[in-house]
């Protein structure tokens, strides 16, 4: 019993006598996620970045030489929804300008008269107005001029000249008061030139804000963090040296295949102006409403937005993606997207034909 007395305080002793073990290093603490100031910190530095490189997406494409009105837009709806200024009265700009598929043509090419496959993509109308010409190669100065060439064209509409469609249209009693309306004082307001300026202002208000535009206003929520890291990467990576101003696009011709070839047998510019320099030069298209609009590129060869980020990053700018970065822009493009007004974009009633109003032909 003495013994095991002895023990328990020898033991005890012992350990009294020990100094203290040193306290194990402590842990590192977890970095905090920014608080809601940090975040709109960095949402504030992003948008002003983004608001001077694109812009916010204002509600008319405005022109001084054609002011819209809202007769002019009454007008231009009806004419480019009416198929009757096609050679076989079955093909309007709505055809390949679908305003109920983003104005766009799902398709590679679209269908003309007697099934003909036109040689480029129909890219969309909406903002259309905004961009420093029309056409995949700038062969028309605006919307107006843009206007007066599907019909002519054999391919497309394949009328055989300007005043065949005006002899449609004058065939065509409830035309004459629209066209009054719309170009008041003009003793012949019926004209070639006036259709186009009519449709020219319907579409200089196809325009489609959206959830982009909101955050570039100051709202901060409008985009989700992804979103705000695609936009911040499209910023870095250089996208906007070709996709800038509001339309996001459309505002300069660029080679395709600017730091690596890209192969394709298009000439681009070069068969408009002949230029050895315009080879494979082609308008820079809009990323405003891209995520809806494909298939992609001058020849719709590209059927998603995961296939063209990657491949425009490497050819026009010799940088290399990693997957989630392109996930990232992606998601980024798809803040883009926006519709008009259904109203304003909805077909409208269409004037009765006349007695002389010309057959649908066929050949």
């Amino acid at each position: 019993m003495k013994q095991h007395l002895w023990l328990a305080l020898a033991v005890a002793g012992a350990a009294c006598s020990q100094e203290p073990a040193p306290a194990p290093p402590a842990s590192p603490t977890p970095e905090a996620a920014p608080g809601p100031a940090a975040a709109a910190t960095g949402a504030a530095a992003l948008r002003e970045r983004a608001k001077a490189l694109l812009g916010a997406l204002p509600d008319e494409a405005a022109s001084p030489t054609n002011p819209v009105t809202d007769a002019k837009i009454a007008l231009g709806r009806i004419l480019y929804f009416d198929p009757r200024f096609s050679k076989n009265q079955d093909l309007s700009c709505n055809s390949c300008h679908d305003l109920a598929t983003n104005g766009a043509d799902a398709g590679p090419t679209s269908v003309g008269h007697r099934g003909q496959r036109g040689e480029r993509n129909a890219p969309t109308v909406y903002n259309a107005a905004f961009h420093v010409a029309q056409f995949w190669d700038g062969r028309a100065a605006d919307v107006e001029e843009q206007a007066k060439g599907p019909e002519l064209n054999p391919v497309e509409m394949a009328m055989p000249g300007a005043d065949a469609v005006v002899v449609v249209l004058r065939s065509i009693p409830g035309y004459l008061p629209l066209f009054q309306a719309a170009f008041p004082g003009e003793s012949d307001p019926i004209s070639y030139d006036n259709m186009a300026r009519a449709i020219g202002a319907f579409e200089r208000r196809l325009t489609t804000p959206s959830r982009f535009d909101a955050f570039v206003e100051g709202e901060d929520a409008a985009l989700s963090a992804q979103e705000q890291e695609g936009l911040a990467l499209f910023l870095d990576t250089g996208c906007t040296s070709c996709h800038n101003g509001v339309s996001v696009g459309g505002q300069l011709f660029q080679k395709l295949g600017l730091v690596k070839p890209y192969p394709t047998k298009d000439p681009g510019r070069a068969k408009l102006t002949g230029e050895a320099a315009d080879q494979g030069v082609f308008k820079v298209p809009s990323l405003r409403n891209a995520a809806r609009t494909g298939p992609y590129f001058h020849d719709g060869s590209l059927a998603t937005l995961d296939e063209v980020v990657p491949i425009m990053a490497r050819h026009q700018l010799g940088k290399e993606l990693e997957p989630d970065q392109v996930t990232a822009i992606v998601a980024f493009l798809g803040s883009l997207s926006g519709t008009p007004d259904p109203g304003y974009i909805a077909k409208p009633e269409l004037p009765a034909s006349g007695p002389d109003t010309p057959k649908p032909d066929p050949s």
